[in-house]
């Protein structure tokens, strides 16, 4: 007797290195999982770019191998991708630029000026968005002032999720999420706010029809139905941003939990039921549903600092797992406050809490004793600094936060989460999920299509909590207080070295 196949709904992930994707059955096991590979192009420094068909490329090929594993289609695709990505495209639906990434910093100036107008303050309670390089507003102003061919061919500027919805279905739609982390958009009116867009010199017409998150087509074409290997009844959920749905695949949902994600870079955002301003360090308040807004900071300096280490630090240019582990062994081995030697970790520049594209990296206390472990633990202890100064931005804002999901590179380090736990005096959750940000997107589509009551009904058990050594904590409070006054106090000498 032929056997019914189970049903299972794909979360796609369309990330910065790589795209990712998860089968998840409804009692939320994983069923499958893909991910292929692809890299940045940095033309010039302050500069990030990548192929957009290179992007679609992998995006297919990541549903047929997953569909391949499972051996028949799903009920649904749903989509989470990387934010604040711009592509221009003309009016033959073709790009006229390559996709501008989240961490090209070229319009660097043009925020400044921006945040230094009289417009500013009313923007940014309009958008939510923190006015910075990475957002499209920035951007699309950078073309006009510096690629006015370009800019003038424009017929639609998109994000990378829009182009392979376009690609899809033939028509230029963007979710709320994504829209409410360009600037651009009014995040109460749910419409394209007009400051912004005559700030850019366009229309609404540039832009595409924005969506709720739980949009749903379906009838792809047959060529479409083919190449993906899926069936004519598979529906497409639009989804969300990344980071809004990281929160909802790591169930960090509830009033006192915030997810905290430390990967390439870092973020911690909290769900809350309405924004939440503050504009002297620009918190971010992106839609994840009609009564969800996810709040927090985005850090622009995590693991890739890691990487900085191994291999500026120690000359390993293509670490190993080993190599990783033989790090953390010697960072353990130095104590807590690395005696009193601080890095100020903002080698990329730093969005929150200072939102500063010419933010550089500092040691500071330096003393004779400090052998070169003490500068690997100090690294370590200075991007968990940082984080922990937007955790506390974070609850001043909003509530008290009892509990950091956390998710990331940094949850295979035992030595890291416990570094992190001891300086913010919290506990640290882990939920395992393969990618929380393509369970998001399952998750929001299962819901979509009434297949589950609620989101947590398929919450997954706690798999590690870290707690915080209490002895340590007061250590590093000393450093932490220290530590705060650094980026104020050196700011000007970091902006005059980087003038040249």
């Amino acid at each position: 007797m032929n056997r019914t196949p189970e049903k299972y709904f794909i979360g796609i992930d369309i990330g910065t290195g790589s795209t990712k994707a998860i089968g998840m059955n409804l009692t939320g096991a994983m069923v499958a999982n893909s991910q292929v590979y692809y890299s940045s192009k940095n033309l010039s420094p302050g500069y990030s770019e990548q192929d957009p068909e290179m992007i679609w490329e992998a995006f297919k090929n990541c549903v047929v191998q997953l569909i391949e594993k499972i051996k028949y289609p799903p009920v649904s695709i749903s989509f989470s991708s990387a934010m604040h990505g711009l592509i221009a495209v003309n009016e033959e639906n073709r790009p006229v630029s390559n996709l501008i990434t989240w961490a090209d910093t070229r319009s660097e100036k043009i925020a400044e000026q921006i945040r230094k107008s009289k417009e500013a303050k009313s923007i940014y309670r309009a958008t939510g968005t923190p006015i910075h390089p990475m957002t499209p507003l920035c951007k699309i102003i950078w073309l006009r002032k510096n690629e006015p061919a370009i800019f003038k061919k424009t017929y639609k500027f998109i994000s990378i999720k829009e182009y392979i919805w376009f690609r899809l279905f033939g028509v230029y739609e963007i979710d709320y999420s994504i829209a409410s982390a360009t600037g651009l958009f009014d995040i109460k009116k749910l419409r394209w706010n007009k400051a912004s867009l005559k700030l850019c010199g366009i229309t609404t017409a540039h832009l595409s029809d924005p969506k709720p998150t739980n949009f749903i087509r379906k009838n792809a074409e047959d060529s479409i139905v083919n190449t993906l290997s899926i069936s004519s009844e598979t529906s497409f959920c639009i989804g969300a941003s990344d980071g809004c749905l990281a929160n909802l695949g790591s169930y960090a949902m509830e009033k006192g939990s915030a997810a905290l994600t430390i990967g390439t870079s870092g973020a911690v955002r909290i769900a809350n039921p309405k924004p939440v301003y503050n504009y002297a360090e620009m918190t971010f308040n992106y839609l994840l549903d009609d009564k969800t807004f996810i709040c927090g900071g985005p850090v622009n300096n995590g693991g890739n600092i890691v990487q900085w280490l191994l291999g500026s630090f120690l000359k390993i240019e293509k670490p190993s797992d080993e190599d990783y582990d033989q790090l953390f062994k010697r960072i353990d081995a130095v104590d807590a406050g690395s005696k009193g030697l601080l890095f100020l970790p903002y080698l990329y520049g730093e969005r929150a809490p200072v939102w500063d594209g010419r933010a550089s990296g500092v040691f500071m206390g330096i003393q004779p004793s400090h052998t070169q472990d003490y500068f690997l633990r100090a690294t370590l202890e200075g991007i968990c600094y940082s984080m922990n100064e937007v955790v506390q931005i974070v609850e001043k804002s909003t509530q008290k936060i009892d509990k950091l999901i956390v998710s990331g590179g940094l949850i295979r380090s035992k030595v890291w989460m416990q570094i992190l736990s001891d300086i913010t005096g919290k506990k640290l959750y882990v939920i395992e999920t393969q990618d929380s940000s393509a369970v998001g997107a399952a998750l929001l589509s299962m819901k979509t299509m009434k297949m589950i009551k609620s989101y947590s009904s398929l919450k997954p058990a706690v798999s590690q909590i870290v707690k915080p050594d209490f002895k340590n904590h007061k250590r590093h409070e000393a450093n932490y207080a220290v530590f705060k006054t650094l980026y104020p106090a050196l700011k000007d000498s970091m902006h005059r070295i980087n003038e040249k």
